[in-house]
């Protein structure tokens, strides 16, 4: 049971991992590039989580840790942030490298649009509930500046490719939640939140990772891009 956490975090990248290194991908000569560009991702979100951990709005069942603490998370929960990222960016890059994707690129201004009003109205309606105010705030604020200020033209594509990721999602975050074990190893205080669960995942947890998606593969283009 100490081993749950870490286990979810290894099993999310040792695949990508080992295939980065195939001479048809090669994603493996792009490892510092990945590094640094979630890191700039990871240090808002960490703090988010930190401060979310000690107000309270989530908390870790550390029986299902090393028991290690960094600021008050778990190390887990630390590698968390560079784990699902790498398995993200991998699979972005694999997909965009070989298949023909263009067509998404008439989604943009749909995505954007229907984001805003549908992310606003429950802002608006539930902004005393602090984890999905939050995540509103950061999932507009994130497709405001792809979409208006660096204008990329690739947001469809990327919202396609988070969906293919959703059955990973689903495992990953489900058993972190509480699925297939006896109680979840991230807790939620209910008066933070909605209180939709998509079988046990909050809804807000696919917003915030859609979020975090976005600006994971942001940096990563931004620094791959600067640096060719």
């Amino acid at each position: 049971m100490p081993y749950t956490y870490i286990l979810i975090n290894f099993s999310t990248v040792i695949i990508c991992f080992l295939a980065s290194f195939d001479g048809r991908i090669q994603f493996n000569k792009l490892f510092g590039k990945f590094l640094l560009s979630s890191t700039i991702v990871a240090i808002p979100f960490i703090a988010w989580d930190i401060w979310f951990t000690a107000k309270g709005v989530w908390w870790f069942d550390l029986n299902y840790t090393l028991g290690f603490k960094i600021a008050g998370l778990p190390l887990e929960e630390w590698l968390f942030f560079y784990c699902i990222p790498f398995a993200c960016v991998f699979t972005y890059y694999c997909l965009e490298k070989y298949f023909t994707l263009g067509w998404t690129d008439g989604l943009n201004n749909l995505i954007v649009f229907t984001s805003f009003v549908v992310l606003g109205v429950v802002g608006l309606l539930y902004y005393e509930r602090i984890y999905t105010l939050l995540t509103v705030v950061v999932t507009i604020l994130t497709l405001c500046y792809l979409h208006f200020i660096a204008q990329k033209e690739w947001i469809g594509k990327a919202s396609f490719v988070y969906m293919v990721l959703m059955p990973g999602f689903f495992a990953v975050n489900g058993i972190l939640t509480g699925s297939l074990i006896p109680s979840p190893v991230v807790n939620y205080n209910p008066n933070d939140f909605l209180g939709i669960r998509m079988g046990t995942i909050p809804i807000e947890d696919a917003v915030y990772g859609y979020s975090q998606f976005l600006l994971n593969i942001y940096f990563f283009k931004k620094i791959t891009e600067n640096e060719k």
